[in-house]
């Protein structure tokens, strides 16, 4: 008897909503700005230039017709030169994390480990290793008063 074209598939689980999970969504936002970082930290390394590029619709004026462009987008890196040593900083929400008591920032030491270390914090957060800190930087969710 021939095998049926559905039991070839690999059947699964409905994967878990991140809307309905703020931490996971929080998460991934985060997981993102880093990857981002890391392709800047890789320029920098390259001594390349980096431009990243957000999408826009613009109209023309002439025939009223909508379209999609790149513009450039303004991104400011997260790691900082000091005293010959370099420094990370992992943002959320426009505010450096405070990694520890008092520590927001993580000590890297000369440019080529720029990326390791950002592969480490990304690995980290995978892990869910800064969930707690995302959780306290988080805004508090407004409540309507009637």
């Amino acid at each position: 008897m021939a095998k049926s074209l559905l039991s070839s598939l690999k059947v699964t689980a409905r994967p878990e909503s991140t809307k309905a999970n703020p931490l996971v969504s929080r998460r991934e936002k985060l997981l993102a700005k880093l990857d981002q970082q890391r392709k800047m930290a890789l320029c920098y390394v390259n001594d390349e230039e980096y431009t990243a590029y957000r999408e826009k619709w613009t109209k023309d004026p002439e025939t009223g017709e909508r379209t999609k462009v790149r513009v450039p987008k303004k991104i400011g890196p997260w790691y900082y030169k000091r005293n010959n040593c370099y420094f990370l900083e992992i943002r959320y929400a426009n505010k450096p994390l405070e990694l520890s008591k008092g520590m927001h920032a993580i000590e890297v030491g000369n440019k080529n480990n720029l990326l390791p270390t950002i592969d480490t914090v990304i690995e980290a957060v995978i892990a869910g290793e800064l969930d707690e800190v995302l959780a306290s930087n988080a805004k508090p969710v407004k409540t309507a008063n009637k």
